[in-house]
């Protein structure tokens, strides 16, 4: 009975402690612990995020419209009748004056009936400067429907003995076509076939060319007195020229001045030409090509007259 009352006693003081929390959580495990919520905060549409949107927007319909009105453009300007190349009128030509209006209209033939936009101006350009006259030419677009041609012609520099026919030269070596009822004064070149490239007929205008202003330096006016220059042998310019012994002499005489030294050369043969003159009797050729050594009716019966120091 006493055991009884003992064990009851205990039971009643084990009640009457304290509750430990602690002490359970503990021996909880843990798998067992419920865990804590996280709280999700939702952003709210701002200031900001409406301003981008906006601006999205505001460059979506700007782009849009920017494509719409270059596809209507781009339609008009390739397909509209108010920008098509009907007439030839329609083509300004502007620096022609040895070319003729229909070689130049002539490029442009397949152009008739379509867009200015379309005709390719490279290649009219390159088509125009095949012509033998133009140098170089510009051709442009002014809408809605014109085109604007620009040309510079050649300037020629001789008149070119081919055959028995006088052509033109200008300074690069090109054959032209004497216009009709132009009044011009060159000198006669020879020796410059079609057959010799364009280059070589170049280098040797460039000679002629040189020789001309050569003989002016010396005495001015000289270049009028020069009738026709032989370019035929590169190693020798071979001038025949009249008025050395005096503004009213005639008489022709053919120099030979080699290919240098021109300046040297025609001032030797003016300052000493009524020398020769008068040993030699009359004069019809000169060859200067040797050095400190002239002689004198070199293309008949040879005199030979030697320098002074």
């Amino acid at each position: 009975m006493e055991r009884l009352k003992a064990i009851a006693r205990g039971n009643a003081a084990a009640a009457a402690e304290p509750y430990r929390p602690e002490l359970l959580a503990d021996e909880e495990p843990r798998y067992l612990r419920r865990q804590k919520p996280l709280e999700i905060r939702r952003k709210k549409f701002g200031g900001r995020s409406w301003l981008l949107y906006r601006r999205v927007l505001v460059w979506t319909i700007a782009g849009a419209a920017s494509v719409t009105v270059s596809v209507v453009a781009g339609r008009f300007f390739l397909y509209s009748p108010q920008v098509l190349l009907l007439k030839s009128d329609q083509i300004d030509l502007l620096g022609n004056h040895n070319v003729s209006r229909e070689s130049v209209l002539q490029p442009f033939a397949h152009d008739r009936n379509r867009s200015v936009l379309r005709i390719p101006l490279e290649a009219r350009r390159s088509q125009l400067e095949q012509l033998p006259w133009v140098e170089s030419a510009s051709v442009e677009r002014i809408l809605p429907n014109r085109i604007r041609v620009e040309l510079t012609e050649r300037t020629p520099v001789a008149f070119l003995r081919n055959g028995n026919e006088l052509a033109l030269i200008d300074a690069h070596g090109v054959i032209l076509n004497r216009p009709e009822g132009e009044d011009l004064h060159f000198p006669i070149v020879a020796g410059l076939p079609d057959s010799m490239p364009r280059e070589e007929r170049e280098k040797r205008i460039e000679a002629y060319q040189e020789f001309l202003r050569d003989a002016d330096l010396v005495r001015g006016g000289s270049s009028d007195r020069v009738s026709e220059i032989d370019l035929g042998n590169a190693k020798d310019l071979r001038v025949v020229m009249t008025g050395l012994a005096s503004a009213s002499d005639s008489q022709a005489v053919t120099i030979h001045f080699g290919n240098s030294d021109f300046t040297g050369k025609y001032r030797m043969l003016v300052e000493n030409f009524a020398q020769w003159q008068a040993n030699a009797g009359r004069v019809q050729s000169i060859d200067l090509q040797y050095s400190r050594q002239v002689v004198v009716n070199a293309d008949s019966s040879a005199t030979s007259a030697k320098l002074r120091n």
